[in-house]
């Protein structure tokens, strides 16, 4: 049904609603349960659809949304690279399947990593095995904590969700056209994870950095740690994140394949989250029953997409490198989203073919053009976190901007000419599509906004084949690509579905070469 914010804000203004559009006495309504939720702004009147399950005359015994894991003590092992949301998700579907998942980080638990974290605002120090993309949880555990996905054919979403929310996650997750969770709380959900991961038998090592694959008869039988620790398994899961660098060069040093694919780099954008909600919500102040407006724009310029990515209402900026000598950009939000700011990654796609100036590279070219773009930005701001920006309407016009707005970032902006730095491919794109969405979008272009550099790390230049019918890697039997990293998920859903679908292939292989 249709509603205006006010109404579909609680029960007590819809079910009168209910009563009459159901013909019955609104006392007869016993309960009813939100199934779905999502805003129409299209129009001046915003409306709010619901959908909903009504219960008329008897209370329902509602079933509780909970997993049980068996233990899997002695059941057999598969290795698990990468505490994010694919290696966790795989985790838990293992001992779902009978397996014992033992996983390997490189950073630290989430408790621990938080306190890195705080060095790379304080102090500018990176560690570059604890930040704000390596650790526990990976990228997704400090973000904004968005939950929808384009990949539905993929996996059954309806189920990560439930996963989470039993773990920790506001019921709102369920019903929400566009759910999120909040960088607050995902530091909660992960450890509660861990914790049924551990109690069911599985092992969590941190600070366990994988330094070699062991491969017999083309075969991934084990991982070798940093340490030369040998741990053998029966299948490898490989879901490392995009950011873990070392592993592309791993596997291209002992010949196994990887392929270079296109991603996408620029810049963050920042607003004050009041002028967004005035373009979206078509009215000068946003309403108490509104939640902060978000956008989403997608432009063709020059034959390339130019497009937001991890839109942040009620967000902020924060600094994602994950070695020293970078400067990254990425945002996150609170569960809440009130903060005084609206900020999203506005990035321009790079095919392969872009790359002509790093072709010598070969399979590296974007790998490395993302390197070296992340290097020139931290020499910029004289090699510190402070982050180098501009007002988005003098980015455009070409001038240098005398000072800068209040920012979310912290620990603090400097102003650059980004319009003289960026990359012409990436300039040019950019500038012309501020003014192709300022004309939907009108005043989103202007001096209110600041865009802040560089924000590279949207997807990993590279892809880890693999065999789409046993989601083993080409070449290698008992490998298993996953996620971001491997080039087959874009997200927490995404990542999470895919780490599903991963640990669903090894135990139907494993049964079938029994």
């Amino acid at each position: 049904m249709s509603l205006s914010p006010k109404e579909a804000s609680d029960a007590q203004f819809y079910k009168p609603i209910l009563a009459e559009k159901l013909h019955v006495d609104e006392d007869r309504i016993k309960l009813i349960n939100v199934r779905r939720r999502s805003i129409d702004a299209r129009q001046r009147a915003i409306r709010i659809n619901l959908g909903v399950e009504v219960f008329i005359d008897e209370v329902p015994v509602m079933e509780e949304i909970d997993f049980k894991y068996d233990r899997i003590d002695q059941k057999p092992q598969v290795i698990i690279v990468g505490a994010g949301p694919a290696g966790l998700f795989a985790a838990l579907r293992l001992i779902e399947l009978g397996f014992k998942p033992l996983i390997f980080e490189r950073g630290k638990n989430v408790s621990e990593r938080k306190r890195d974290i705080a060095k790379i605002h304080r102090d500018h120090l990176i560690d570059p095995d604890s930040n704000y993309g390596f650790g526990e949880g990976g990228a997704g555990t400090f973000s904004d904590g968005k939950l929808y996905s384009r990949s539905k054919k993929r996996g059954n979403i309806r189920r990560i969700l439930e996963v989470l929310y039993a773990n920790g996650a506001l019921p709102e997750i369920l019903i929400d056209a566009h759910p999120h969770i909040g960088t607050n709380m995902l530091p909660g959900i992960i450890t509660s994870m861990r914790n049924k991961i551990i109690d069911a038998g599985g092992e969590f090592h941190f600070n366990s950095r994988v330094a070699d694959l062991i491969i017999e008869n083309d075969c991934c039988t084990g991982i070798m740690l940093s340490d030369t620790t040998i741990i053998e398994a029966q299948a490898v899961i490989l879901a490392t994140g995009h950011s873990a660098r070392e592993i592309y060069e791993l596997l291209y040093h002992k010949g196994i394949s990887i392929e270079a694919k296109t991603f996408a780099v620029g810049v963050r954008a920042e607003h004050p989250q009041t002028l967004i909600d005035s373009i979206q919500y078509n009215q000068p102040v946003r309403g108490p029953y509104l939640p902060p407006a978000s956008y989403s724009f997608v432009e063709q310029v020059d034959q390339r997409g130019v497009y937001s990515f991890c839109m942040c209402p009620g967000g902020m900026m924060v600094p994602a490198a994950t070695a020293p000598g970078e400067m990254v950009i990425n945002g996150m939000s609170p569960t809440k989203r009130n903060t005084k700011f609206a900020n999203s990654g506005m990035v321009v796609e790079i095919r392969p073919e872009d790359l002509n100036e790093f072709k010598h590279m070969g399979v590296f070219a974007g790998l490395e053009f993302q390197r070296r773009l992340e290097q020139l930005f931290f020499s910029l701001n004289g090699q510190t976190q402070f982050a180098p920006a501009q007002r988005m309407a003098d980015f455009v016009s070409g001038r240098f901007s005398q000072d800068l707005p209040e920012s979310s970032y912290y620990p603090g902006l400097l102003s650059i000419p980004l319009h003289d730095k960026l990359p012409k491919r990436i300039r040019t794109r950019l500038q012309e599509a501020f003014k192709l969405i300022d004309k939907k979008a009108h005043g989103y272009l202007t001096n209110e906004a600041v865009i802040v550099g560089v924000e590279s790390r949207t997807s990993s230049p590279i892809r880890i084949p693999r065999n789409e019918n046993t989601l083993e890697h080409v070449k290698i039997r008992g490998l298993y690509p996953c996620g971001e990293g491997a080039g087959y998920a874009g997200g927490i859903v995404s990542s999470a579905m895919d780490g599903e679908r991963c640990a669903e292939a090894f135990a139907e292989n494993y049964k079938l070469a029994k």
